[in-house]
């Protein structure tokens, strides 16, 4: 009986091996399948959403090249306004310039006028 134990252990011993071994192998399985399953999904994502992330990249900058020639037409415009404003403004002193500069005094006056009084309210505190 003494030397039919060891022989048992040593088979139990190798069965639970065995056992163990295929769990192991049975896991690694499981988990193969799962990544690679993780894997398609992820490949799969990926094609479906580059396209909309590429449509959404050329829109942005499709915006923002329109934004850009809206801002140059802008200064364009309001560079030309002053230049005529300019013009005009010199065109009318040299046809009166007498008359421009009393209109030039009375609009410093005026400004003088309503800073003092802004300035007088704020010391008053109201």
């Amino acid at each position: 009986m003494l030397t039919n134990k060891p022989v048992e252990h040593n088979a139990l011993a190798d069965q639970a091996a065995l056992k163990a071994d295929q769990a192991i192998r049975a896991t690694q399985r499981v988990a193969n399948e799962t990544l690679d399953g993780l894997s398609d999904s992820l490949v799969d994502a990926h094609q479906r959403v580059a396209p909309v992330l590429n449509r959404a990249t050329e829109t942005a900058s499709a915006i923002a090249q329109r934004g850009m020639e809206a801002v140059r037409e802008t200064s364009k415009q309001i560079r030309s306004k002053a230049v005529q404003a300019s013009d005009v403004s010199a065109t009318y002193i040299r046809n009166d310039p007498i008359k421009a500069v009393l209109i030039a005094a009375a609009a410093g006056a005026a400004l003088m006028g309503l800073y003092a009084l802004i300035s007088s309210r704020s010391r008053d505190g109201g």
